[in-house]
């Protein structure tokens, strides 16, 4: 099982969000379960290759 960090907020009737590593694909759903079970269905899309041009964030160090 693995764990992935997600960003989300409410915004009046609807819960809104997107996969941290994946700040571009934002989706909604009309409660808190509903989003995650939607920002899984993203997850499995971009894993599978369905979505073309996926952009990712990542770490730099600098001195």
């Amino acid at each position: 099982m693995k764990t992935i960090k997600f960003v989300y907020w409410q915004d009046k009737d609807f819960w809104l969000g997107y996969l941290q590593d994946y700040p571009d694909f934002m989706t909604q759903g009309q409660t808190l379960e509903e989003l995650r079970e939607n920002l899984k269905d993203i997850f499995a899309e971009i894993v599978q290759g369905h979505i073309p041009l996926v952009t990712h964030v990542g770490e730099l160090v600098v001195a």
